[in-house]
């Protein structure tokens, strides 16, 4: 009985991952990730949102031709994560939403 529980737990697990992997890029899966402090594996307890609350410093970033270079930069440097591919749903959530930061924040 054990054995079943644990079998049906794993095979949870990776139905989970793979519903999660399967999701479509999204400006509310962007702000799960930018909140995320396991974002891209990260080996630290930092988030994007830990340099960048509300948005901050982000005022600029859609006029960034490589968004997405600069957030893995920041990925693995600030974060201590592995680099998302560009292509990735998460990444491009992760644009969409920093993208969306931009448009909200006030004019200088």
């Amino acid at each position: 009985m054990k054995k079943s529980i644990a079998i049906l737990a794993a095979a949870g697990l990776t139905l989970s991952a793979a519903a999660l992997a399967a999701e479509k890029p999204s400006v509310d899966l962007g702000k799960r990730l930018f909140n995320d402090a396991h974002l891209a594996q990260s080996d630290n307890d930092r988030s994007c949102a830990t340099c960048h609350a509300d948005g901050a410093k982000l005022e600029k970033a859609d006029k960034n031709p490589d968004l997405a270079g600069q957030i893995n930069r920041c990925i693995q440097g600030a974060l201590g994560g592995k680099p998302l591919d560009r292509e990735s749903a998460d990444m491009q959530s992760l644009v969409m939403y920093v993208q969306s930061l931009s448009k909200k924040a006030p004019a200088q």
